[in-house]
This record gives structure tokens, C-alpha cells and sequence, in this order.
């Protein structure tokens, strides 16, 4: 039997299946008496109080083996302590009379549902740990024991309905053949943790716990999405070749990690990393082999909690970053730029923290820099930290969802307020740039007078395209007109880096397309020698740039210019 979902990390496996399922019983609608409320909410305080202490023990014994992931644990143990929740559980239990375990399980339910509502995947994702959260207060009120993949006594290929943040944080990546899940986005916990272990992993199986038995055998295929149960001699012959052929070619494209990027002709592309900060400890380990961060995605400090991240916390992140990009073994490269992106939510990336108003269409509207603009104490109170941070490194404001000249010079006037604040208040604060983010056609097409005002840019091939393509990238109905090597894309990318490049500013590509080896030596044909990515892509996109000269690639990017269909283009540039 063949099960199909998309692959969140490549790679092929051949193993046993282990069934790895959350046993938490889902209580009813239920009710207690006057007489009972008392014992209900007593034993909620000792469950509770019971959790924390079980994440607390996690948390200190995952500190000293990865403090990154420990910090899942800790941030658990908080979400166990909130006072809103804390609040409305003893509330619905005394005032209400519900029973305990019900109250659980809804009001955590009616956090959940803001997460879930939320079409983008990143925030949605955020989820997870509310859930896991839920999962053990139930696990402890029914007196059930939990399962942990730290565990795992032989190599298994895991199936489940989806793997918790602490699962994943706790998974011993040496026995972890494979993951399947039947649920899970793209930038869940599993797809992450799967992909800086490198675990080959297939998300969103549809019935997979239907379908799978424990200790069957099976052949996963994580580069086409599918899994084979029970495999007959020549898939199991076939996936062994595949497997071995990848594990040799990854092999091959992790001698060129340490390496500098240039090209055959000597040519130097600055590799450029992407740090979303739910892996932070994972990201920072590719300082050495960069040449700086590309894109630093704030949003993760404001993401699954009830209050917003304070100057200090704020400050204390950003200060982490710039110190870490500061600091290398090879000391040509001291002081690496870090490109700290603003405050990117809206209505359609959502925080607990606030109530945003919904939108009809979210991707037009109230996002970026115009939700800052809207929320102008964030904004500052961002700004404030990020400046006082610069003094640490070397620090590159970018603003997202810049749509016009009138929107980068509102938001300038803003910082370099904030600035003089800091220094009225005897703060100091160090050298540092203003860029924009290049994802809405407007401001690509007034590129060449952005370029005379900005310090810099960076193209957000993500957004770029979904906007020229009028195809919502969250959408699975228009999958098909979201295309990156849409002749329109090559066409804007390439006038943009022009722009720039003539009033010499830096610009840099930090999407998708940035790491696609396919589309690589197009870009830097069109002018591009700064690619930014996530670790993963580092090692393969440096092996593919030794292998070109400019003049080659100027080629390519002549032929592909003259194209006039996406399909075109990707059949010419992944012969």
C-alpha cells in the first residue's frame, strides 16, 4: 500500500514502523455540583502545580544537552502559569460548575481556536504548545502516563497524528529512521526539528493512523512524499539505492559547508542565513559558514503568549543575535550584518496578545509596516530595542510591506526619532541601516528611485510572487497559478537588482527561490551575489555556485528572460 503526503524533509528510510499516539482521553460536556466544585478546582491547583513541575525537570535536564530546545520546555511551563488561564479555569469550575477536566480542556480550546483560525501557517503553528500544554493537565488529571521518544530502544520509522513540541524537542535523532504524521504544516515543530536533524519526514498523510500497524515494515520516499507499507523486494531495492545515493550526494554537498561561495570564474556570492528564532540554537550554529544573517524574523518573540514581549526582552534577543554574527572564527568576517526584519503581522498573522480585527482579504491589508503604523507603540517599542541592541554588531533595519517612497520615509521619520530618544535618555546607540523588504510590485516597479533613498533591499520572493501572480500562497485552490519561475518574477528581479546595483546599494534575495538550486544560477546571472536562506540550503547552494562561472550564468539568465511561460522556464532550468 502506497500513503502519500508532502515532504517536509527529503531523504529516503527503510524500518519498522512505531505508532506513536497520544492517548489523552477527550472528556465530555460535563458539570459538577455545589458540593463537588470545591474538590474539582482543588485537584485542577494540584494538577497543575504537578505539570510545572514535570516541565521544570524537562526543561533542566534538556539545558544541559540543548539549551534551544530546553527553552520549549520553559516557555511550556509559563503557558502552565498564565494568569488569564488561571484565571478562567478556577472561574468556570467555581462559577459555572464545570468539571474540572472540561474546563481544561475548553478554555484552552478557545485559545487554540485563535491560533487555528489563522491562515498563516508560521502563527497557526504556535498552536502546538497550547496543545501540548492541554495534553499533559489532561494526561496528569487521568492519572495516565506519558510516552517519550527520548526512549526509543531501537531505530523506527514514526507514524502519528502529529508530534507535540516536547516530542520533538525530547526525540532521539540517532534511533528516528523516518517521521509520518497525518497533520502538521510546513513550519510545524516536526517539520523543523526534521529538517535541522536532517530526518527524512512526510507530512499530512490522510488516514495514516488508519492504514499503519506497529513493527510493520515500510520504505519511505520523503523527496516524492510516500511511504510504502510492506514493501515488496524491488521497492525495498529501489529505495536502498536512492538512499544511498542521497546520503552520498549529501556528503558530497557538506564538503563545500565551510567553504566560501565563489564561483569557477572567482567570483564571490554572500551566503546569507535566515533565522526564524523556533530553532534559534540549531540556526546559530551556521555562523561559521555565512557571510551574515539575511533575514531575522522578529515575530517568533510575540508568538504563543497572552502578553507582548517587553523593550527588555526584545532587547535582549536582538542583542543575542548581533553579538553571535559579531563574533567568528575566521576574524575577516567579524561584525557580520544582521537583517533584522520589523514587526511582520497583521490580520493575517495574528498574536494572542492582541485582538485583530479580521479582514476579507488579509494579505491586502492591515500587515507589515501598516499594522506598525497602526500600532505605533509596538513599533517604537521595538525600534527602541532593536537601536539599543546595535551598539553589539552590525544591525540592518528592514521594513516589510513597503509599498511606496511616502511608507519608507514615515517609518524612517519614526526611528530616527526613537534614536534621538535614546539619546536624550544618555542611551547609546551604534551605526546601523535602513532597508526595505521588496515584496509588493509597487515599490519593485520604483525600484530605481528606492534605490537612491534606501540603504538597502532584500526581495521577498514569497510575497513578491503571490502578488504578481494575484494567487494567495495559502490557498491550495490556486497552487497552480503561485509560481516562483513565473517570466514575470525573472522580469521585476532582474530590473530591481539593476536599480540597485547602479546606485550601488546592496540587495539580496531572501525567499525560496533564493535557495532553489535550480533557480540560482538565474539569479545570479540577473546581477544577484547575495542569496540568503536557512541552514539546510547552505551546503547544496554553495556546492551549485562552485560549478559556475558568470558568464554562464549571465547565459542562462539572457535565455530565461526571453521565456514567455513559468513552465518554460522550469523545464530549461532544472535540465
Amino acid at each position: 500500500m502506497i500513503l502519500k503526503g508532502f515532504s517536509a524533509s527529503p531523504g529516503f528510510a527503510l524500518g519498522n514502523i512505531l505508532v506513536y499516539i497520544d492517548n489523552i482521553r477527550i472528556p465530555n460536556e460535563s458539570y459538577v455540583t455545589e458540593s463537588e466544585k470545591q474538590l474539582h478546582h482543588k485537584k485542577y491547583l494540584t494538577v497543575r502545580e504537578q505539570a510545572k513541575k514535570e516541565l521544570e525537570t524537562l526543561y533542566l535536564s534538556m539545558q544541559e544537552k540543548d539549551a534551544e530546545k530546553a527553552a520549549i520546555f520553559l516557555a511550556q511551563r509559563e503557558i502552565a502559569d498564565d494568569i488569564i488561564l488561571n484565571e478562567d479555569i478556577p472561574s468556570k469550575i467555581l462559577n459555572d460548575l464545570w468539571a474540572g477536566d472540561w474546563a481544561i480542556y475548553q478554555v484552552y480550546e478557545s485559545v487554540l481556536s485563535v491560533f487555528k483560525n489563522i491562515p498563516d501557517p508560521l502563527i497557526a503553528e504556535r498552536a502546538a504548545d497550547f496543545e501540548d500544554v492541554r495534553a499533559l493537565l489532561l494526561r496528569i488529571w487521568y492519572g495516565q502516563k506519558g510516552m517519550r521518544l527520548s526512549d526509543l530502544k531501537e531505530p523506527v520509522i514514526i507514524a502519528a497524528r502529529d508530534l507535540k513540541p516536547s516530542d520533538t524537542a525530547s526525540l532521539d535523532k540517532n534511533n528516528v529512521l523516518a517521521i509520518l504524521t497525518e497533520t502538521g504544516g510546513i513550519t510545524s515543530h516536526t517539520a523543523i526539528i526534521a529538517k535541522s536533524y536532517g530526518i527524512p519526514a512526510i507530512l499530512g498523510i490522510e488516514g495514516l493512523l488508519n492504514h499503519v500497524k506497529d513493527g510493520q515494515f515500510a520504505a519511505v520516499d520523503a523527496e516524492e512524499g510516500k511511504a510504502v507499507l510492506t514493501p515488496d523486494v524491488n521497492t525495498t531495492n529501489e529505495i536502498t539505492k536512492k538512499r544511498d545515493v542521497f546520503i552520498r550526494d549529501k556528503e558530497e554537498a557538506e564538503k563545500y559547508l565551510s567553504k566560501d561561495a565563489f564561483t569557477s570564474c572567482g567570483v564571490k556570492i554572500d551566503i546569507g542565513l535566515n533565522i526564524s528564532g523556533i530553532n534559534l540554537n540549531e540556526e546559530l550554529k551556521a555562523n561559521d559558514f555565512t557571510d551574515s544573517v539575511g533575514l531575522f524574523r522578529t515575530e517568533f518573540l510575540f508568538l504563543g503568549r497572552t502578553s507582548l514581549p517587553s523593550e527588555e526582552e526584545q532587547f535582549s534577543s536582538y542583542k543575542k543575535i548581533l553579538e553571535s554574527f559579531a563574533v567568528c572564527k575566521n576574524v575577516s568576517r567579524a561584525r557580520k550584518n544582521v537583517i533584522l526584519r520589523t514587526l511582520d503581522i497583521g490580520a493575517d498573522k495574528k498574536i494572542l496578545s492582541m485582538d485583530v480585527a479580521a479582514e476579507e482579504n488579509p494579505f491586502l491589508g492591515n500587515r507589515g509596516i501598516r499594522f506598525c503604523f497602526s500600532n505605533p507603540e509596538i513599533f517604537k517599542t521595538q525600534i527602541r530595542a532593536a537601536l539599543r541592541a546595535s551598539v553589539y554588531g552590525n544591525l540592518w533595519l528592514m521594513l516589510p510591506m513597503v509599498d511606496s517612497l511616502e511608507t519608507f520615509r514615515n517609518a524612517k521619520v519614526i526611528i530616527e526619532k526613537t534614536k534621538s530618544d535614546l539619546q536624550r535618555e544618555n542611551i547609546p546607540v551604534g551605526d546601523y541601516k535602513t532597508g526595505i523588504m521588496i515584496e509588493v510590485p509597487s515599490i519593485a516597479l520604483l525600484a530605481d528611485l528606492a534605490a537612491k533613498e534606501v540603504d538597502f533591499a532584500s526581495i521577498g520572493s514569497n510575497d513578491l510572487c503571490q502578488y504578481v501572480c494575484a494567487a494567495d500562497r495559502m490557498n491550495s485552490s490556486v497552487d497552480k497559478h503561485y509560481n516562483q519561475y513565473h517570466p514575470a518574477m525573472f522580469r521585476l528581479i532582474k530590473e530591481t537588482v539593476s536599480a540597485f546595483y547602479k546606485e550601488s546599494k546592496p540587495i539580496s534575495i531572501c525567499g525560496e527561490l533564493g535557495s532553489d538550486v535550480s533557480a540560482v544560477p538565474a539569479l545570479i546571472g540577473m546581477g544577484l551575489r547575495k542569496l540568503s536562506m536557512s541552514a539546510p540550503s547552505i551546503a547544496k547552494v554553495k556546492r551549485v555556485v562552485s560549478s559556475l562561472s558568470i558568464k554562464k550564468c549571465e547565459t542562462i539568465a539572457e535565455n530565461v528572460l526571453k521565456m514567455s511561460t513559468a513552465a518554460e522556464i522550469e523545464k530549461y532550468l532544472k535540465m
